[in-house]
């Protein structure tokens, strides 16, 4: 299993990596981050198979990806 951690905190929301995730286990949060702005967040999942895709999509590079 691969850990994602993501930076809410730089996430501008933009969903790229929502789009790009093969398994579908990252989404759009409810909650607002310090710019007002809905982030996106990890689904803890098994699943993950640490293929970086979201990591190298993020124009804004708030993804880390462990495996």
């Amino acid at each position: 299993m691969a850990k994602i951690i993501i930076n809410s905190d730089k996430c501008k929301g933009c969903l790229l990596c929502v789009s790009f995730c093969p398994k579908g286990l990252i989404k759009k949060s409810s909650s607002l981050n310090k710019r007002g702005l809905n982030f996106v967040e990890f689904s803890l999942s098994a699943d993950c198979i640490g293929c970086m895709q979201c990591a190298v999509i993020c124009p804004d590079c708030c993804i880390e990806v462990y495996k």
